[in-house]
């Protein structure tokens, strides 16, 4: 018996995937912008891969719909891609007002830690400005995934990261990787008032390094 040559090998594959009848359009749409994304800025399978920390096998699978992408991995495709996280769910952007006004910030749930929206939700970029009080702090140490920043307005802040105590005075800034084991705490009797920035798109605010532990509730 004879048989017919193979045809292309990832038609099949393509072909084969169950369609999930709870999946929304915007999910089902995600795998073919991701290519799209990725062909866009000439990128074989095998380098965005290895941008991201992926195996292409994998890279392949999430174009193909076969897996869906967590947030981190979604971030590290949109910035090796040069879009946003917004631009591969295929979000349409809205006017939003870019001003973000000031005002007070009151005590927080956290032992006294008091934080104030810096910027706009939903951005890949999350601005914080956070009251860090003096007396007894915090004293988890923590390590997530992302990225964060930090300047001093106002105090002296004390930053361990890893074994290492740093000092900052104010006009002093800090950015280093969240993987670091790290900590931050008031060094100056009125505590310290910081400008804060991360890229943890799931954690509101109170729930990043900004005092409370474990024992803070979640939204």
């Amino acid at each position: 018996m004879t048989t017919s040559p193979a045809g292309p090998p990832e038609a099949p594959a393509v072909s084969a995937v169950p369609v999930d009848e709870h999946e929304t359009p915007e999910v089902a749409g995600l795998a073919a912008r991701l290519r799209e994304h990725r062909l866009s800025s000439r990128l074989t399978l095998e380098v965005a891969a290895a941008r991201v920390g992926l195996s292409p096998a994998y890279l392949s699978r999430l174009e193909t719909g076969r897996r869906q992408p967590s947030l981190p991995v979604l971030l590290g495709l949109a910035r090796a891609y040069g879009t946003s996280v917004s631009g591969l769910l295929g979000e349409t952007s809205t006017e939003s007002d870019p001003v973000v006004r000031g005002g007070a910030i009151e005590p927080g749930r956290a032992g006294g830690w008091g934080y104030r929206r810096a910027g706009a939700p939903g951005r890949a970029m999350q601005a914080l400005r956070v009251h860090v009080p003096p007396g007894v702090q915090d004293a988890v140490v923590r390590v997530h995934p992302g990225e964060e920043w930090l300047y001093v307005l106002q105090g002296r802040l004390k930053l361990t990261l890893g074994d290492r105590v740093h000092l900052l005075e104010e006009g002093d800034s800090a950015h280093f990787d969240s993987l670091t084991p790290h900590c931050i705490a008031a060094d100056s009797s009125s505590g310290v008032e910081l400008l804060f920035m991360h890229t943890l798109l799931q954690s509101p605010g109170g729930e990043l390094c900004l005092g409370g532990g474990p024992t803070a509730p979640h939204h």
